[in-house]
């Protein structure tokens, strides 16, 4: 896979931006001009949480986590499963085996 570019990471951002702002609006409640569409709110929860995942937020997104307590949401939220991931396969390999084994 070749590295992105200055400019599809721009793009990216925007597209966060712009997600980011529909969750937080909602969340808030105060701006009655925006009218909460639960596909799209989930829609853009879902790009956020994959532009997360392909682009690490601390480096390429740090004024949208500062700024944005949806962003930061889904940025702890992945944080906290990576932890999780890493504790269940360093200290529960038995358990990691069972539902390995489970979900096949």
């Amino acid at each position: 896979m070749n590295p992105l570019s200055h400019n599809h990471i721009e793009s990216f951002a925007v597209s966060a931006i712009r997600a980011a702002a529909y969750l937080d609006a909602c969340d808030c409640g105060i701006t009655p001009k925006v009218r909460l569409d639960a596909g799209y709110y989930q829609a853009c929860a879902k790009v956020l949480r994959e532009m997360f995942v392909l682009l690490d937020p601390y480096r390429h997104f740090p004024v949208l986590l500062e700024q944005s307590p949806a962003a930061r949401e889904v940025a702890e939220s992945l944080e906290i499963a990576r932890r999780i991931e890493i504790s269940r396969l360093g200290y529960f390999p038995e358990l990691t085996a069972t539902l390995y084994r489970a979900a096949c």
